[in-house]
């Protein structure tokens, strides 16, 4: 049997030859061998190479005659053309997995860390036609040797003018599949609100902020409580920074209650670009600002609301590895959470393999 559409016939890129005369010949298609209560399956698959030796093969198969490639100067077979799309498709922190298999390459992450991907950029090189690449969703966190794209020619045999128009697309976005590394924080945590300091109820944030920043390799240079209090809490994320904080994380104080005043507290300390409220449930009173440090840059402040304690996944799991990958997020980057940024609350949290996060 022979899996290979009529079409074939009338394709300039194959020709039809006798298998004897087919060594060293590009197979143009799959063919099936069947033994019946033993095997079913490809015996050669299409773009293999025929050898002297498979000539008897063949033709115990029933193949006489084989449709071969016939490639024109101004075409290019599936294989060689996969790799010159994921070569401009490619940037820093990915690399190609293997060899080319009919025609489709896996991109593959070289680092933890973030996957970044330029969507218009994307948009643009797969509506090229005889061309596409798939990729994980922007913003997803990823582990070093996972597969976050594939790309691939879809003939057989495709158009170079094709392949050098996404290569074009490639080289003007500079890249379109990046994974950035995301750095590993040294923490300072400063938990408010009377209730806790005061010892009227136990305090829920400070294991949940311990495990996050765990979980990114990160470390907790210090666990501050404070009281309602805008001085206070000032006081205690300037002690952090002292002590070597490159990101401070508050929790609670952050609706309209007049006694939540840590957002204040947070402007007190010199922060600037402060974004209160994101596009995201849980996590609509999330807050990010930034202290500038002369001999040290830009230190991320991130304020988690109340949802924080109860809620396994919230806006700060989506805004976390962003920050430390290095991007500076604000008022844009919050609102653009809105689609996708709805938690489902399923009664067993699968995330990150769920929509929440992914905006298109």
């Amino acid at each position: 049997m022979c899996d290979i559409a009529n079409e074939n016939n009338n394709n300039p890129g194959v020709k039809k030859l006798p298998a004897s005369e087919a060594v060293g010949t590009v197979l143009a298609h799959d063919i099936t061998e069947i033994r019946p209560g033993e095997f079913k399956g490809t015996a050669f698959k299409k773009g293999h190479i025929i050898r002297e030796e498979d000539i008897c093969h063949l033709q115990r198969l029933g193949k006489e005659n084989l449709f071969v490639l016939n490639i024109a100067p101004d075409e290019m077979h599936e294989d060689d053309a996969a790799h010159a799309l994921a070569d401009a498709l490619m940037g820093k922190g990915v690399a190609i997995k293997g060899e080319p298999r009919e025609g489709k390459i896996d991109i593959i992450a070289e680092t933890d860390g973030l996957l970044k991907i330029d969507k218009d950029a994307l948009l643009e090189f797969n509506m090229l036609g005889e061309v596409m690449c798939a990729t994980l969703h922007n913003n997803s966190v990823v582990r070093k040797g996972q597969t976050v794209a594939g790309t691939r020619a879809i003939p057989l045999i495709v158009k170079k003018d094709i392949v050098e128009a996404a290569v074009r697309i490639g080289e003007n976005a500079g890249s379109i599949i990046n994974v950035a590394e995301v750095r590993k924080p040294k923490a300072g945590v400063v938990i408010t609100g009377n209730e806790v300091y005061y010892g009227r109820i136990k305090d829920a944030f400070a294991p949940v902020i311990k495990d996050k920043i765990k979980a990114v390799g990160g470390e907790i240079v210090g666990i501050y409580y404070a009281p309602d209090d805008e001085k206070i809490i000032e006081a205690r994320l300037t002690e952090l920074i002292e002590a070597g904080a490159d990101l401070l994380i508050t929790t609670g104080g952050m609706s309209v209650d007049p006694d939540d005043v840590t957002r204040f507290a947070i402007r007190n300390i010199g922060s600037s670009a402060i974004s209160y409220g994101s596009a995201v449930l849980p996590g609509a009173m999330f807050l990010v600002g930034y202290v500038s440090k002369e001999a040290r840059g830009l230190i991320p402040i991130l304020g988690i609301p109340a949802c924080g304690m109860y809620a396994h996944t919230t806006v700060f799991d989506l805004v976390l590895p962003r920050v430390l990958a290095g991007e500076k997020v604000g008022r844009r980057e919050l609102a653009e959470l809105g689609h996708g940024g709805l938690c489902l609350k399923c009664p067993e949290c699968r995330y990150p393999i769920c929509p929440f996060g992914k905006c298109s």
